[in-house]
């Protein structure tokens, strides 16, 4: 049995000895994580480390051959579907946008509002007040207030990926995990993603798997290396850039 690397006690989520494994090969092996209320995590590492597996554990989509998942310090998340992990408030955003491309901006945010979200609701007839307000304070965080009447699908790469941040953020999660959200953007598209990731973090945690260390070096957040399952080194940027072990089988390659 794996120590307990602290208590769930006073956290967000706990993670301790998580094992997974797919036909023998072992995707997380005893992994312990341990997040805090209102952290922003970057979690980074060679492809096969487990970041994806790890997110799959916590959302509910892979269930863990052994170990603890704790969130809020007593909701035991390996006795839960997708859906009841999504209702408690933990939002996942994977690589590849996935947003309504036929619609615009401002719906893709209606459908994706917390509540009643059936057609007859949706598409017709005025939102209430409230809903409007959400819809307008997501445009804002998300950089997207003169986009609001554009087609989707006619947003640039990184314009999408920050709509789907902002129809996660409509359903209003208390912990965010984000997939590689800069992958393919332009530099200015990346600056813009640390800030409002960051911004989004004033209210919310944020757990951000990502390889683009300048981006993980502009959030300026505790840092967590993964490697064969496991955590090989963590804490912040500087530190786990300069661990011999992180220069060795993720940095020098």
């Amino acid at each position: 049995m794996t120590e307990p690397i602290g208590t769930a006690s006073d956290t967000l989520l706990y993670l301790n000895g998580v094992t997974v494994s797919f036909d023998g090969f072992r995707a997380l092996n005893s992994l312990s994580l341990v997040l805090d209320p209102g952290e922003m995590r970057a979690v980074i590492g060679p492809n096969g480390a487990g970041k994806t597996t790890m997110m799959d554990v916590i959302t509910g989509k892979t269930r863990p051959d052994e170990g603890d998942v704790i969130y809020r310090e007593h909701t035991d998340l390996t006795r839960l579907d997708e859906a009841d992990i999504a209702a408690l408030g933990i939002g996942r955003k994977f690589q590849k946008p996935t947003v309504f491309e036929m619609h615009t901006v401002w719906d893709n945010l209606l459908l994706a509002l917390a509540g009643d979200r059936s057609p007859a609701h949706t598409m017709f007839g005025r939102p209430p007040a409230h809903e409007r307000t959400r819809i307008e304070e997501v445009l804002a965080t998300t950089r997207l207030a003169e986009h609001r009447a554009r087609r989707a699908g006619d947003l640039s790469h990184g314009q999408k990926q920050w709509l789907e941040i902002g129809m996660l953020l409509a359903q209003e999660p208390q912990l965010l995990l984000v997939d590689e959200p800069v992958a393919g953007m332009t530099d200015a598209e990346t600056e813009a993603t640390a800030e409002l990731l960051r911004e989004i973090n004033r209210t919310r945690s944020v757990v951000v798997v990502e390889h683009d260390m300048a981006f993980v070096r502009a959030l300026g957040v505790k840092v967590t290396v993964l490697h064969e399952g496991s955590v090989l080194s963590e804490g912040s940027i500087d530190h786990v850039s300069n661990d011999p072990r992180v220069i060795e089988v993720y940095l020098g390659r």
